[in-house]
């Protein structure tokens, strides 16, 4: 079984760390939420995502950008307009802020203090399956996943 560690070294006694393994969701839609809520309070990020996943607020996608549509009101609150609703990883993603925030109370922290310090995303695997098809064809069938890690800390 291969080691796994954070990307990171924090204090232990003032932060929490949570992290999702083989998350079913491609490394293109994540990781551009992930830029979104890094540095945010763990409130905020919360409310925001129940907005995406809700589809009220779109997303601004800045690497992955191509043939994407521009969204109204986005420009204004994040200098950029093209964006979209990345539901599926918003809905993983507040799991995870959930594990987060079960692990640092566990640990006697205080909620209304956390801020996000650090949230890494890293590709996983990929199943690739063939669909047969006609005339001795296939269409690939693949599967992403995506390995996300975050710490919460307390700040003063």
């Amino acid at each position: 079984m291969p080691t796994w560690h954070y990307s990171v070294r924090v204090d232990e006694e003032r932060s929490a760390k949570a992290m999702m393994w083989d998350a079913p969701i491609s490394y293109k839609k994540i990781v551009e939420l992930a830029r979104v809520i890094r540095g945010m309070k763990l409130d905020e990020a919360r409310k925001l995502l129940e907005r995406v996943a809700a589809g009220e607020e779109p997303i601004p996608v800045r690497r992955y950008a191509r043939k994407q549509a521009h969204h109204r009101g986005l420009a204004a609150k994040y200098k950029w307009p093209i964006g979209r609703y990345p539901v599926k990883a918003a809905r993983i993603l507040l799991k995870l802020l959930e594990n987060a925030a079960n692990n640092a109370e566990v640990k006697g922290l205080d909620a209304e203090k956390l801020r996000i310090v650090h949230i890494a995303v890293h590709k996983g695997r990929i199943l690739k399956r063939w669909m047969p098809r006609a005339f001795g064809r296939s269409t690939p069938r693949f599967k992403k996943y995506s390995h996300i890690e975050i710490v919460v800390a307390e700040e003063e």
